[in-house]
């Protein structure tokens, strides 16, 4: 734990397992680290990426969040991203065309345990170029995505990922919402 932390304040690239699919990520707020995610999935810098947090409290931090919201990641069964407007402290360089971010509040241990060493929101996005396939498990992650990156997580390298991504929602803070991914 001690060398991917030291690894992404260090502004490097991990390749991790999340709660859903394997991942590449970087400390959220490093400008620099968020555009080497770029290179690695020669992906367009128009498309953003979705981070992750630890605890609602840092969720709070980030994010006015709706009720709505609230109510979605109580009764949503699997990962859900949540896609909010005027996230604060983060970088344009993370942020959709409009402005928004999306974002999921992890509840698997690892991934809690490592965003709160961090102390701060960790990028994700899925371990593959883009529009390939995202990699259900850790031997269907390109050698070339593989070899990019600065730390390759040991944990869960054989398992298999139960879900191919998470459940995407965009709430505003009018209470309207919108199904993205389901």
């Amino acid at each position: 734990m001690e060398q991917i932390i030291q690894t992404l304040k260090s502004g490097g690239t991990i390749l991790y397992p999340t709660d859903t699919i394997w991942g590449i990520g970087c400390d959220a707020t490093n400008i620099d680290a968020i555009e080497k995610i770029f290179e690695i999935k020669k992906r367009e810098k128009t498309k953003s990426m979705i981070i992750l947090v630890e605890s609602e409290k840092r969720l709070q931090d980030l994010v006015d969040v709706p009720e709505m919201a609230w109510e979605i990641m109580d009764l949503s069964e699997k990962p859900v991203t949540i896609i909010y407007d005027h996230p604060k402290g983060l970088p344009k360089e993370l942020l959709a065309e409009d402005g928004s971010i999306g974002i999921r509040l992890v509840k698997n241990d690892f991934l809690k345990k490592l965003i709160s060493k961090l102390n701060q929101p960790l990028v994700s996005t899925s371990a593959n170029f883009s529009g390939e396939k995202s990699p259900m498990k850790f031997s269907d992650i390109s050698h070339e995505i593989v070899d990019s990156v600065d730390f390759v997580v040991e944990e869960n390298q054989d398992k298999v990922s139960e879900y191919s991504g998470s459940s995407i929602i965009r709430v505003w803070s009018d209470g309207r919402i919108k199904v993205i991914r389901e």
